[in-house]
């Protein structure tokens, strides 16, 4: 127990399986690859001969199927996130995910053969109901078909892709999870040496920075080489694939267009002047200085609340929030506390950051925090806790369409985020720490809007240029050092350590072109709050069926009941006049 926090929950991952090496996890692995051995050969090479109600029970097997390949995984990847510096628990998970794969290979002809099916031969299927309730998922499975290989070319790059790009993404987790950071007299881990970036005490910032960028900067040929191998990786992908740009593919696994994510990046890039410049110019300005050095970057002002929340008064304060707004949601996310579904100590080998793994439908999200009793981790707590509230709440869509696309995944997350610092700032007891709070709130929502979408940029510029050879360390710092500059604006100094910060950023490596969803969702989520902010009638029971739905419906038919269309430019500028809102109530102070 942490004297401070109190006692701090951990993960009971027993809901799951008993061990890693536990009868019942053996059991399900040879369960599922029987499973599928069956499902192959009831099936492979006469989907598209099948009548709709037995493309249907086709398709519930395959839904069945998916759930436990699920569950398997989930448990591999959470037992792993726990300490990815311990080789035996990265040789537990690669090991499941070989298996896992060698399952997988056996169903990959059914995703196959869906696509192939002429249209107008599936609408006549769907006329059965048994089919119909599939829809939206072989809709989403089939915007893929022009970008599909030959069916040999598809199996081959499953099989190989255990020891091609998720190999590589694991010599980053476990580099990472391995690194540790000198600080006076202690070596820290990776979330423990960033939160040192948050001190009031600007010299504990300064050294800790300077110790990360170093450490970074001594590893920075292994991350450059991940870096390069995994971009040149996506662009052969791309082009057997016929995708006309690298985020093409993300785009529309988001089920997105092209041209929404366009409007979005080019507004948000738009606006840095008025959001990002004018607020560090005005920190500068409080700070007393002209620039700043990059490590005040997020740097608490004097008035900050830098009280330490014990882990009891966080629940409570994310919970209140969520009430005050909807009971019933607050009632989902009671369920995560007391139960095993939290895992908030920082531990050495932990993985970094914090996520909240849906799993399967049949078992219940897991929420992994690096609790440090500060007012941005109970932020951080209402985030992932509206991330697991949405999960619940879209499980009842079935292991296929639980899931939502990247660009709705942040709604609930953010929007609880909101919530919960609306009720924090009510009870601000004075104007300082009100002024100290809403500064806070500017900065998480710079770092949500304009932060990843430099990151998007800079991601974008990284593929395009590796497209003319592979890149050195230096060039890629170079186009990190560029972007920072033009993002964070003229207010900041950036010493040459900087460069390698771009190599801790774990989504450029898992999930590349991802980061714009962040700032999706943020904008997304300030149109949506202005619409509950103006009383729009019914509005809680509008947003639950919107998190109810999962992945049913697109981004288009689930704003609508709001009056909100993501595809006109002026939406994007409403969500980002909420910023510059609190950045002119800031000027006032």
């Amino acid at each position: 127990m942490n004297a401070v926090l109190g006692e701090l929950p951990t993960w009971n991952l027993s809901d799951l399986y008993s061990s890693p090496t536990g009868a019942d996890l053996d059991t399900d692995l040879k369960r599922a690859d029987q499973d599928a051995g069956s499902f192959a050969r009831d099936y492979e090479g006469k989907v598209a001969g099948l009548d709709g109600k037995t493309l249907g029970a086709a398709v519930a097997r395959f839904e069945a199927l998916s759930d436990l390949l699920g569950r398997i995984g989930a448990y591999a990847q959470l037992y792993y996130a726990q300490d990815q510096a311990d080789p035996k628990r990265g040789q537990f998970a690669q090991n499941v995910s070989e298996k896992l794969n060698d399952v997988g290979s056996k169903l990959l002809f059914f995703d196959l053969e869906l696509k192939k099916i002429e249209d107008t031969d599936l609408a006549a299927k769907l006329k059965e109901p048994a089919l119909a309730k599939y829809e939206s998922w072989l809709r989403n499975v089939r915007l893929f078909r022009p970008h599909q290989l030959s069916d040999e070319l598809e199996k081959y790059q499953y099989d190989q892709s255990v020891v091609g790009s998720s190999a590589w993404s694991r010599l980053f987790d476990e580099t990472i999870a391995r690194l540790r950071y000198p600080f006076r007299n202690e070596m820290l881990s990776e979330s423990q040496i960033l939160d040192k970036l948050s001190s009031k005490d600007a010299e504990v910032r300064k050294d800790a920075a300077k110790s990360f960028g170093k450490v970074q900067g001594d590893n920075i040929a292994v991350f450059s080489l991940v870096m390069n191998t995994l971009i040149k990786d996506k662009e052969i992908d791309d082009r057997w694939r016929k995708y006309k740009r690298p985020q093409s593919f993300r785009n529309l696994a988001n089920v997105v267009e092209d041209e929404v994510v366009d409007a979005l990046a080019t507004s948000v890039k738009a606006a840095y002047p008025r959001l990002a410049h004018r607020y560090y110019k005005l920190k500068a300005k409080w700070f007393g200085v002209e620039t700043m050095p990059y490590w005040d970057r997020n740097a608490p002002l004097p008035e900050h609340d830098d009280r330490t929340i014990p882990w009891t008064e966080a629940e409570k304060i994310v919970l209140d929030a969520y009430g005050a707004f909807s009971p019933e949601l607050a009632s989902v996310g009671a369920k995560f506390f007391g139960t095993g579904w939290i895992d908030a100590p920082a531990r050495p080998g932990k993985s970094p950051g914090a996520f909240a793994h849906p799993t399967v439908p049949s078992a219940h999200p897991y929420l992994l925090l690096n609790y440090q009793g500060k007012v941005r981790d109970v932020m951080t707590l209402a985030h992932e806790l509206g991330h697991g509230v949405h999960q619940v709440l879209s499980a009842r869509q079935g292991a296929l369409m639980a899931d939502t696309p990247l660009t709705l995944a942040e709604t609930a997350s953010v929007f609880g985020e909101m919530l919960t610092f609306q009720s924090l700032l009510k009870s601000a007891p004075d104007q300082a720490t009100r002024k100290a709070m809403l500064a806070g709130k500017v900065e998480d929502m710079l770092n949500t809007v304009v932060r990843q979408i430099a990151f998007y940029d800079f991601e974008s510029r990284l593929h395009e240029e590796r497209r003319k050879g592979e890149l050195t360390p230096d060039a890629i710092g170079e186009i990190w050092l560029a972007v920072q500059s033009e993002s964070l604006g003229p207010a900041f100094t950036f010493d040459d350590e900087y460069k390698h910060y771009w190599s801790y950023i774990g989504h450029f490596i898992h999930s590349p072109f991802y980061v714009y969803a962040y700032a999706f969702g943020d904008c997304l989520v300030n149109s949506l709050y202005a619409a509950y902010q103006s009383g729009l009638p019914g509005f809680q029971g509008k947003y639950l069926d919107m998190l109810k739905a999962g992945g049913v419906k697109r981004h288009k038919e689930l704003l609508a009941p709001f009056g909100l269309d993501a595809s006109d430019p002026a939406f994007w500028d409403k969500g980002l006049g909420v910023i510059a809102g609190f950045v002119d109530e800031l000027e006032t102070f």
